[in-house]
């Protein structure tokens, strides 16, 4: 199934996670950190309609949110540590998780709008 050189059906995950174009997934989705590109290099592919919003940011506020909350209850519990522990371990975890999960899970929303042809 190939139309114009590309796979009609690219993996919304797969090219997001990649940050890939979504239709054809060679093209590179960003410029920047987090700016799209106006349009894919290889495909042409307009970016203009996607729009992800706060999407990824509250997705991953509630990921983080849920593997963090109960790891540093338990690290609590079991150990009971100085305050200062704590501030040492969890806000660069959550920092880091943070800014390494905000771009793929922004290419993975712009993927998903284009296979659901949601700014059509």
């Amino acid at each position: 199934m190939q139309a114009g050189g590309y796979h009609l059906r690219q993996s919304p995950f797969r090219t997001g996670l990649a940050c890939r174009c979504p239709r054809c997934g060679r093209g590179r989705l960003f410029t920047g950190f987090l700016t799209l590109r106006a349009t894919c290099p290889v495909c042409s592919l307009d970016y203009s309609k996607a729009d992800t919003g706060d999407g990824p940011a509250v997705l991953i506020i509630l990921l983080l949110g849920a593997l963090v909350v109960p790891m540093a209850l338990v690290l609590e519990a079991q150990a009971g540590p100085p305050f200062w522990v704590h501030v040492l371990i969890w806000p660069p975890l959550i920092l880091g998780g943070a800014l390494g999960l905000l771009r793929p899970m922004k290419a993975v929303m712009v993927a998903l709008q284009f296979r659901h042809k949601a700014g059509a």
